[in-house]
């Protein structure tokens, strides 16, 4: 079996300014969204399951994280 290495994003709405985060959703079909900081793409990356993700996607787009 051949595994392949993900394919990774970051928002579109990402600068410059290095603070940004990708996520490859092509392994999500396997339950897992990993997420890496794309300032360090050989490092670690945190697996997230797929629900805890997208609640936390809907969260951002609804507003809860708006900095103080």
């Amino acid at each position: 079996m051949k595994t392949e290495s993900p394919r990774w994003f970051k928002s579109s709405y990402s600068g410059n300014g290095g603070q940004c985060i990708e996520w490859a959703p092509a392994v999500a079909s396997t339950g897992v969204v990993p997420v890496r900081d794309s300032k360090d793409p050989h490092g670690p990356a945190l697996a997230f399951s797929a629900p805890s993700w997208h609640s936390f996607v809907a969260g951002v787009k609804e507003g809860g994280f708006r900095a103080a």
